[in-house]
């Protein structure tokens, strides 16, 4: 029996075609080697439309968690091709889902005789490829591979029903830009890309707990901060506590670049882990953990916060004045609070909810900028 087209993968096919056209013809001019094949806005609806049906399928009671990518076995490194390919609908990509459910693994497909068809799984794919990640039932993310070594993806568009969410990548041009926001946009400039990386992958994990948190990243040169913290910190850190900062100094050759990534993300993973205690984490700029559990309290002499600078980088999505606790509740008010008095340093809250919201000072505004930015982090 025929089943109902999915209307969102028509209405955002041709402008992910145009967006993966436009990017493969600059880095072709570039002279960069092992692009990915253009994916055509057929080959695209009917991948979102096939992902869309297997999200909201249940293999033994499990939700379907699979990330497509369109290339061909030729153009992946040591793939696991089937001996027999499978079709690209749904009832496939549900039963095959337990197979491939961890991160970094994806279901190649592959378009012969103008079917397009799952040959197998592969962990290697080249640069600007095409993929397509389930997170939830009916919601998916359309992303690509940058090419970089520490297997980052650029989110370009998220689709939730029927709700379509572009990103949009005239955001970086803003002034004031955040550091954070630009690396999540794929355009990092690479005097401090690992950095704004490590906040990202920070930003990630904390996200993906489900519990919410406060992440503080203060001045390391500096104490001004402890001025907006309630002393004493319930978990304070002595001596600091300081592997995930040498990890972030480290330059690991290629022997030893796949351990040194491993232990940077498991480093992430426990860092991040420390905010779903009640307060804030407290990290200085190179990445020290000063404490955790820390309550945030106005800073003497200083005013209250009453109201941010408020963006999301959709396509859309219109600059607004508005209260901190319009953002997500009180965790926001004191984040903003927090930023509004030491305006050299940045907060990162995670709501349960999975909102997740960057506050930064903007010089340009003479405000606290508060930066919507989970469509960028699924």
């Amino acid at each position: 029996m025929k089943r109902e087209a999915y209307a969102a993968a028509r209405t955002v096919s041709p402008r992910v075609e145009a967006y993966f056209a436009r990017h493969l013809a600059e880095a072709g001019t570039h002279g960069e080697e092992r692009l990915a094949s253009p994916p055509q806005a057929e080959t695209i609806e009917a991948m979102i439309d096939a992902a869309f049906w297997a999200s909201l399928r249940r293999e033994e009671g499990y939700m379907p968690r699979i990330s497509l990518a369109f290339l061909s076995p030729e153009e992946a490194i040591h793939p696991l091709v089937f001996e027999r390919p499978l079709p690209l609908l749904p009832g496939p990509l549900t039963r095959v889902a337990p197979a491939v459910e961890r991160p970094g693994i994806h279901l190649g497909v592959w378009r012969d005789q103008g079917e397009l068809y799952v040959w197998g799984t592969t962990r290697t794919i080249p640069k600007l490829c095409f993929v397509l990640e389930v997170a939830a039932p009916g919601l998916l993310v359309v992303k690509h591979h940058t090419g970089e070594e520490t297997g980052k993806f650029v989110n370009l568009a998220v689709l939730e029903g029927d709700q379509i969410k572009i990103v949009d990548e005239q955001a970086r041009s803003l002034p004031d830009c955040p550091a954070l926001l630009t690396s999540l946009l794929g355009f990092a400039p690479a005097a401090w890309n690992r950095s704004a990386n490590i906040l990202v992958q920070l930003a990630v994990s904390m996200r993906a707990r489900g519990r919410g948190g406060i992440l503080l990243v203060v001045p390391a040169v500096h104490e001004s901060w402890r001025e907006s913290i309630v002393q004493p910190i319930p978990y304070a850190v002595s001596p600091l506590f300081s592997d995930l900062a040498q990890l972030s100094r480290e330059t690991p050759d290629s022997e030893r670049l796949r351990v040194w990534q491993e232990e940077l993300g498991r480093t992430i993973d426990w860092v991040a882990g420390l905010t779903a205690v009640d307060g804030a984490v407290v990290i200085t700029d190179r990445y020290e953990v000063l404490g955790f559990g820390a309550k945030i309290a106005r800073r003497h002499g200083w005013a209250q916060v009453e109201q941010v600078r408020a963006t999301e980088p959709i396509e859309g999505a219109a600059a607004a004045l508005a209260h901190p606790e319009e953002l997500g509740g009180t965790r926001h008010l004191s984040a903003a609070q927090f930023v509004h008095d030491q305006r050299d340093a940045i907060a990162l809250v995670a709501s349960q909810d999975g909102r997740f919201t960057t506050f930064e000072w903007s010089p340009c505004e003479a405000m606290v900028l508060g930066c919507r930015v989970d469509a960028l982090l699924l």
